[in-house]
């Protein structure tokens, strides 16, 4: 048995314990939802992975680039967020299955939406 450093049990390439307290607070891990280098699997699924991704470049981009937040970009933020609650809602009621490419992409949005979302709450608090 190997741990990495998120103690997520890597046995024989399968996450064990996906479902365990606290990390399905982070993400749910299904195996068959996460992205794998040869036996090894990511420590979140393909959509927390494409959240994350995005996420991080937005902040890393917005820390050297003015951005302007008006109204029309939170709108935007809104509007980038509704392609993964309609991949994950039509998965959750069981309308159909989605696959990983289709969950990384909508995770991108979501991630770039959420992204713009916090900068903007951000702002609205500090000023």
């Amino acid at each position: 048995m190997k741990i990495n450093p998120l103690y997520l049990d890597l046995i024989d390439g399968k996450i064990e314990g996906a479902y365990k307290f606290p990390f399905y607070f982070i993400c749910h891990r299904i195996p068959n939802r996460t992205f794998k280098i040869k036996k090894y699997y990511f420590p979140v699924c393909a959509r927390c992975t494409g959240i994350y991704i995005s996420g991080f470049i937005y902040f890393f981009i917005a820390t050297f680039t003015p951005i302007v937040y008006s109204i029309e970009l939170i709108i935007l933020a809104i509007l980038l967020i509704i392609p993964t609650a309609i991949d994950g809602i039509s998965q959750l009621l069981n309308k159909r299955e989605s696959n990983n490419s289709s969950r990384f992409l909508t995770g991108l949005l979501a991630g770039l939406g959420l992204a713009i979302l916090a900068k903007a709450i951000k702002f609205i608090i500090i000023y």
